[in-house]
């Protein structure tokens, strides 16, 4: 099973702000969900508690929530206390799962080393503001693939591309 992380993230690996994202942009909204759908979503309890509830759990996609508190109440997800034990909850017939946030599951699968690609919405802007960082990354160790850009437009205020990175 391939391990992915997918994340958008500003100029300066920026993901977030209070809990929130940055932007609102649905170019790259339909990309996550054309990308994820029908497979299998890690995510920490902060991103979990970040969807709005009449979003969550995401439709069509298992979904898998990481949180250091066994007795976390959780409707629509499975429950895991380890990262490493994410494995046990994708279906067997998945041939990959998306780890989709926040920065500290990001970050524990990097410390891991479960991550085999990333597909990384470069959005190009700064935000300064920004408290929620994509953790640092050896670019060396990966290869990359452009495989979508996309000029703001009356929907999206920000120009964007999408990179596959694989090992």
């Amino acid at each position: 099973m391939k391990c992915i992380a997918i994340v958008a993230m500003g100029r300066q690996r920026e993901i977030g702000r209070r809990g929130k994202l940055l932007w609102h942009l649905p170019r790259d909204m339909s990309f996550f969900k054309e990308t994820t759908m029908g497979h299998s979503v890690i995510m920490g309890r902060k991103s979990w508690e970040s969807i709005p509830k009449k979003f969550r759990p995401l439709p069509g996609r298992k979904n898998i929530v990481v949180t250091r508190n066994p007795d976390y109440k959780i409707e629509g997800a499975e429950l895991i206390t380890d990262l490493r034990d994410a494995s046990k909850f994708v279906t067997e017939k998945d041939e990959k799962c998306f780890i989709i946030g926040g920065a500290q599951i990001y970050q524990l699968a990097m410390d891991y080393d479960l991550i085999d690609e990333m597909y990384i919405t470069h959005v190009d802007k700064r935000f300064p503001d920004a408290d929620t960082f994509f953790p640092y990354v050896n670019w060396d160790h990966w290869d990359q693939e452009e495989i979508l850009f996309h000029p703001k437009d009356e929907n999206n205020p920000y120009s964007i591309k999408i990179v596959k990175y694989s090992r």
